[in-house]
Order: structure tokens, then C-alpha cells, then sequence
């Protein structure tokens, strides 16, 4: 691996401390020598001159689905573009280990059906030479990548491993059952997985409508599995909680109490993705405080939460909530001038508006968000002024705002010429009172943690891998409508608090005997690009991406990975076992 030295850094080492001019020297992938800039000199290997740059610890991604991509990808874009050197997948308790042959298809749409993945990319991608949990992390192991990849064992894939089509069909666990889970837990964590991760959410469903096995899963086999995890020598529980897709008031604050318990019974830590939801504004309050009194009791409740607005993004190619009309489908495949041609003609428009009203599932999210649904006309939406809205408009015009959204879309679809997709960005988290304020404030909790970016998902949706650059724009430099983030802060959050939760000790910072992955930034350049639909999968299948200038040299354990966003060819990743 050899030697690098950066020289005159702006260095931000993720502990929060205040920002300091630095020489950093990494020799042999880690951290050896970190002293006042101008005073290390040069000896084998590169020398970058970093004046005027932010140097700062390779960012960490909690919250991935890569588990399909890893197979395939060593350069797992996009998060790999935004600075992160290090990603955690197997989240939300869909994962492709354990896996029977015959259970191989039924775990692709699982997949396909919650983290909008597309199957046949899935199908043709992976390459499955393992049935065991253990044997998937050694598969994992053989393929050289850009950044560090760690994984957790998921409840569905374990239960259908198990119990057969029972545990698909959400039946009762029998203690022959349990027992047997829990040794798979307790060999995988043994193995290198870093955490078992459970899904509670009934709108997380397969392709064909069922349910992750385990959402309905009680507290008994849980706390079971979680112990697992402990006796395995982990101690994180990962959960997507119930009441996370809006579907009732009260439930992510009794979700709480459950995560207490558990944390409790076992001494593991539970960490559960905890949103601000447009019908319930306000309850991100309450989960706050219940997590604090849980803490306080003893447990150990951690909320991951968002840095930004998250929801859709439409367009007629991704995310279309019109396509799912006759009268759409009918004109669906022809080339997209001559689409736009038709989608303006005003019979053909009152029809489909006429049939969208009618059974049209998409409108379940649209409806409640329309107030926060903003045409990206002048470039990445931030934080949007609500009169700005798809419905404010809507509503200050006299017109129908189904019908403003539809010719939005169309006229974007129009004018979009250079390759970006002029998407909508509908937000369902933030934006709930007009700003970002509420994100603001959990972000800055002591108790949370940034997540819930779900890079290698949400391929026709969303693009919230792009969060790092994000956090840098939008909270460190160029917010207006409210207060900044700290730039020490935000870098903490992206890097240290990550690495701590998953027990990853050895990165995280910039500290002599850490890891050597670091990030050379020029914070006045950074900018997210609009986001891009590219057919980049397996079969051609097609993802949205984001890029960003400014992250103008990525390292990861003392190679540069990536130049100005582009692959140096360099491959020092690998597979993370275990905490350290």
C-alpha cells in the first residue's frame, strides 16, 4: 500500500473538534502521523498539496441495500461519488443470506417489491455460490472494491431459511423454530455480521403483496434473536419500525417501547429509521423524548434520521403517477417527443386525469404530499419556500392540482435536453411545516445518527445516496432559511457517529492508528447535480443517480479511489467482520 502525505489540510478529524491546519502521513493503510501543516515532508509514494482544502475522515453510510449490487459492483456508486468509504447493507430484514436454491427467486422479489430494486437486474447479476450466511460473506470477500462493505444477517431471508413457506405466511415461531434461528444469528454474527435487522412495516411488501416474514413477529422471538446477536458477540438490533409509512398515529412512539424492552432483556443496542410523517408532524417529538427515557432506564434506543427531505422523485420515465392509467399505458412505449405530443392533446389528458382519480395507488402518497411537491425547473430543490409547492400553486391559481402536476411533468419532460431527468421531488419526510427545521433538529439530537440513504435501492424513486454532498451544501454552507450546521459538527455526524453505532472503532476519524480514509474537499464547490436516470444494471436495467462536484480526492485505507468523482482503478476495499 505504501505511503501518502497531504499537506497543509484544513483538517475537520470527525471528533468535533475545531477545524486546524494539518500534515496527514498514512502509510500501510493507516493513519501514522498527523502534525502541524508545513512539517512532514515527503518521503516515498504521493504528496498531495491540500491548501485550501477540507481534508476529513471517508464518510459513513449506515443505511444501504447493496446486498444485490456488492455481488456484481465494486465501485458501488453512487454512494462511492459523495465521499463514503465505508457502507452497512442488509437493512430492513430483506438480504439474500440465508438462501435455499429454491428460495433464491422468492428473496429477489421480496426485494424487488420493498427497496424497488429491479429483479431481473437481480436475476442476472447475482451470482449465488453460497446457501449459508457465512458462505455469502465469503463470496462477498473475493471481489476487490473501492470502499468497505459490512452486512447484517435479515429476518426474512431467515425465516423463510427456517420455516419454509410458515415463515412466509407470518406463522407463529415454534421453539424448535427459535432455536434454530438463533444459532443461524449467533454463527452469522460469529462470521463477520455486524447486526441482525427486522422489518415492521406492513406496506413493505414483496412484488406480490406479502409482507417481509417477521413484520408481525412478537416481542418473544425478537428478543430471542436479538440475545442471538449478543451471545454471537454483536450487540445492534437494526428495525424499520411500524407506523413509518404513515399508516397510523401513535405507532412509531409504541414501537419505542418495544425497542426499550428488548434493549433491556438483552443489553444490545436497537436502532430504528424514525421519520417525520406529514399526517403526524409532531410525533418525532414524542419518539425523541420516549427514546430518551428509555436511555435513561438503561436501554440503549438509537433514532436514525434523515439529513434531508426524502419522497419521490416523478418523471414520465421513473416514477410515473399517471402510468397507471389505460389511457397512458395505451401511449406508454412510444419515443418521448412523440409521448409529449400526445400527453398534451386535451382529450387525452382529461382522460387520464379522469382515470388517475380513480383506484390509482400512487395517489395514497401523492395526495398528502402534493403540498410539498416541487418542480426542479432551476436545479436541485433544497429546502423550497411552501408557496412554492405543486399544490400552493395549485391552489392560487383556482386550478386542480392533479391536473397543475400533469402538465408540470409534461412540459419538464419537454424541455429536459442535456440527459437530466427534470424531476419532481415529493417529499414525505420534512417539509411537513414548509422548511426543514424538524430535520434540522433531529439531526442535531444527541441521541440520532444520519441514515436511511438507501444506497443500491429505490431504483425508479429515489436518489438519497447523494445525502454527504448534501449535508455539505445545503447545512454547512448554504442555508438561509434557518440556522447552519457547524462544519465540525456535520462532519462527525457523517463519519464518527455512523462508525460508533456499528462498533467500527478503527475509522470514523482522522487519528493516528485509524484507518487512512479520508476525503480532500473543496467545501466553496460543492454542488449537487440534478439527478439522472442511467441503464447502468445488469439486463440494462435502469437506476436514478446523483452526482456532485467538490469530493475532489476520496482515499480509502491510504489508496486514492476516486478522482473529481471518477474510479482511479484502485481496489483496497473489502469486507468488514465483525466490530472493531
Amino acid at each position: 500500500m505504501g505511503q501518502l502525505l497531504i499537506q497543509n489540510a484544513h483538517l475537520v478529524d470527525g471528533t468535533g473538534a475545531p477545524a486546524r491546519a494539518a500534515d496527514i502521513r498514512v502509510e500501510d493503510g493507516v493513519v501514522c502521523e498527523i502534525a502541524e501543516a508545513g512539517t512532514l515532508d515527503g518521503r516515498e509514494g504521493e504528496t498531495i498539496d491540500a491548501r485550501g482544502r477540507l481534508v476529513t475522515p471517508g464518510f459513513v453510510d449506515v443505511h444501504t441495500h447493496y446486498d444485490g449490487q456488492v455481488t456484481w459492483d465494486p465501485i458501488l456508486t453512487p454512494s462511492s461519488w459523495h465521499g463514503v468509504t465505508t457502507v452497512v447493507m442488509g437493512n430492513c430484514g430483506v438480504g439474500f443470506a440465508p438462501a435455499k436454491p429454491d428460495e433464491r427467486g422468492w428473496l429477489i422479489e421480496l426485494m424487488e417489491g420493498v427497496e424497488d430494486i429491479p429483479g431481473t437486474a437481480l436475476h442476472e447479476g447475482i451470482e449465488w455460490d453460497w446457501e449459508t450466511f457465512p458462505e455469502y460473506l465469503d463470496a462477498l470477500e473475493k471481489l476487490p472494491r473501492t470502499i468497505d462493505i459490512a452486512t447484517q444477517i435479515p429476518h426474512g431471508a431467515l425465516r423463510v431459511y427456517v420455516m419454509g413457506e410458515r415463515g412466509a405466511n407470518q406463522e407463529p415461531a415454534t421453539a424448535e423454530d427459535l432455536e434454530r434461528m438463533a444459532a443461524i444469528v449467533k454463527e452469522a454474527v460469529e462470521a463477520g455480521a455486524l447486526a441482525f435487522s427486522t422489518n415492521r412495516l406492513p406496506g413493505h411488501t414483496s412484488i406480490h403483496g406479502e409482507p417481509v416474514p417477521g413484520t408481525f413477529a412478537p416481542v418473544e422471538e425478537l428478543t430471542a434473536l436479538t440475545q442471538a446477536v449478543v451471545d454471537g458477540g454483536g450487540d445492534l438490533l437494526q428495525v424499520v419500525p411500524a407506523g413509518g409509512g404513515n399508516e397510523e398515529a401513535g405507532a412509531i412512539p409504541r414501537e419505542v417501547d418495544l425497542y426499550r424492552d428488548i434493549s433491556l432483556a438483552t443489553g444490545a443496542k436497537v436502532t430504528f429509521s424514525a421519520p417525520q410523517n406529514h399526517p403526524y408532524p409532531d410525533e418525532w417529538r414524542e419518539v425523541m423524548e420516549k427514546c430518551r427515557a428509555a436511555n435513561a432506564a438503561g436501554a440503549r434506543v438509537i433514532p436514525q434520521v434523515l439529513s434531508r427531505g426524502s419522497g419521490l422523485m416523478l418523471s414520465l420515465d421513473t416514477f410515473n403517477p399517471f402510468a397507471f392509467t389505460a389511457a397512458y399505458q395505451a401511449i406508454a412505449d412510444l419515443p418521448p417527443v412523440e409521448r409529449v405530443v400526445e400527453l398534451r392533446r386535451p382529450e387525452l389528458r382529461e382522460a387520464i386525469l379522469e382515470a388517475s382519480r380513480e383506484n390509482n395507488p400512487s395517489m395514497l402518497i401523492l395526495g398528502p404530499a402534493i403540498h410539498s411537491t416541487f418542480a426542479m425547473e432551476h436545479g436541485v430543490v433544497f429546502e423550497p419556500d411552501a408557496k412554492d409547492s405543486i399544490g400552493a400553486r395549485a391552489d392560487a391559481m383556482g386550478v386542480d392540482s392533479m391536473g397543475l402536476l400533469y402538465d408540470t411533468m409534461v412540459d419538464l419532460a419537454a424541455r429536459s435536453t442535456d440527459g437530466k431527468t427534470r424531476v419532481l421531488a415529493v417529499f414525505f419526510t420534512g417539509y411537513a411545516e414548509g422548511n426543514l427545521d424538524a430535520v434540522e433538529e433531529m439531526m442535531r439530537d444527541e441521541l440520532s445518527v444520519i441514515g436511511l440513504g438507501d444506497g443500491g435501492a429505490h431504483c425508479s424513486m429515489i436518489c438519497d445516496a447523494s445525502w454527504p454532498a448534501f449535508v455539505l451544501q445545503h447545512w454547512v454552507r448554504d442555508r438561509t432559511r434557518g440556522a447552519r450546521i457547524a462544519l465540525e459538527d456535520a462532519v462527525k455526524m457523517m463519519s464518527k457517529e455512523g462508525a460508533d453505532l456499528y462498533g467500527l472503532g478503527d475509522r470514523g476519524t482522522v487519528e493516528v492508528g485509524k484507518r487512512g480514509d479520508l476525503n480532500i474537499i473543496d467545501l466553496s464547490a460543492v454542488e449537487l447535480q440534478l439527478p439522472e436516470v442511467i441503464s447502468d444494471l445488469p439486463t440494462g436495467a435502469s437506476r436514478i443517480v446523483q452526482r456532485a462536484s467538490g469530493i475532489e480526492v476520496t482515499i480509502c485505507k491510504g489508496e486514492i479511489t476516486f478522482r473529481d468523482g471518477e474510479p482511479t482503478g484502485a481496489r483496497p476495499g473489502g469486507l468488514i467482520r465483525g466490530r472493531r
